[in-house]
């Protein structure tokens, strides 16, 4: 589908890309457990604690991919004064990422994702539960004001900015005017992964959305390619975007152009899937890199559909490398398998 020498261009072009990532910096924490025995309190499975880590989530683990494929990312975004911010800030230290646009807000928790695992040492280890702690409310005018002064800072020199929205009310509408305003004022790109509020989103370069969404947004069923290609395009339209790249599942992708035809992508890799977690964040990270870097939008997908695939197979919130991407791209010559 595309020349993997073009394709191998692009990710030479990654290196030295300043992407500013702003959304709902999450810790994902995961609390590891062995199967001991059924409790005599309840028909519950009591498991023995092995373990406990925490990783980047949500916009945090954009950023994290961003920095992973070798562009420089400045994560822009709000932690609260709570042990779970120490870690988050941590780990973003820890992996050399800047957290100079990072605020860290009194009164405000940082929201939390817990997941309890469960299986042996060598088993696969099976998520139970999950256990959301989450801020309430949107954010106070001083700290939207202190993120937006920490935005149009780091903006300035943006190649592409990441609007990574999961709910947590980081993105408030004055945030995300400011961020169209720098990328228009740049020339750049910005695209954006909503959960929720996709609509509010309009005049961003791409959206991401994922197949459900775009069933939610438009009340079609997407049983069929016309169907995905129809929906597609209303949602293209009503986004006001240039392009769409909708995530299909084990379906692959679908990448809509104003301008152009819309492209289906099948899956990349295996359909025998690890871990879906955080896979949405790989992708539009992907995508946006590839066009901060001047790709092609089909480049920039595919390059994102063969990330998605990498990261799919990894347990747990992960990223991926840029040698990954290399050897993934080198196993299929940057053709979709069909």
């Amino acid at each position: 589908m595309f020349p993997v020498r073009r394709l191998r261009d692009a990710l030479t072009r990654f290196q030295g890309k300043r992407v500013a990532v702003i959304g709902d910096l999450i810790a994902d924490e995961y609390l590891y457990g062995k199967p001991a025995r059924i409790s005599r309190e309840a028909p519950v499975l009591i498991l023995r604690f092995t373990d406990r880590e925490v990783r980047l989530g949500g916009a945090a683990n954009a950023a994290h991919n961003v920095h992973a494929l070798g562009a420089t990312v400045m994560p822009v975004g709000l932690l609260g004064p709570d042990g779970a911010g120490d870690e988050v800030h941590a780990l973003f230290r820890h992996a050399g990422m800047s957290t100079d646009g990072i605020s860290r807000e009194p009164g405000r928790p940082t929201p939390v994702k817990t997941r309890i695992m469960a299986g042996g040492y060598q088993a696969t280890r099976q998520q139970v539960v999950r256990l959301d702690r989450e801020p309430e409310g949107g954010i106070s005018g001083p700290a939207e004001a202190r993120l937006i002064a920490r935005l149009r800072a780091i903006g300035a020199t943006a190649d592409g900015f990441l609007v990574s929205d999961y709910g947590y009310g980081t993105v408030t509408p004055r945030v995300y005017e400011t961020v169209l305003e720098l990328g228009h004022a740049r020339q750049v790109p910005v695209t954006v992964d909503s959960r929720y509020e996709l609509p509010r989103f309009k005049g961003a370069t791409a959206a991401t959305p994922n197949e459900p969404e775009v069933e939610a947004l438009t009340g079609q069923d997407l049983g069929d390619e016309p169907s995905v290609e129809k929906a597609g395009r209303a949602v293209l339209e009503r986004l006001d975007a240039r392009l769409l790249l909708v995530t299909r599942g084990s379906r692959g992708m679908a990448l809509f152009e104003r301008e152009g035809p819309v492209t289906f992508m099948p899956i990349h890799g295996s359909d025998e899937i690890a871990d879906v977690t955080g896979a949405g964040d790989t992708v539009i990270s992907t995508f946006t890199v590839g066009l901060a870097a001047r790709a092609t939008p089909g480049e920039a997908a595919w390059l994102a559909n063969v990330a998605g695939g990498v990261v799919v197979m990894k347990r747990g919130t992960a990223t991926v490398t840029m040698p990954e991407l290399l050897a993934a791209l080198a196993s299929d010559g940057g053709r979709p398998k069909r």
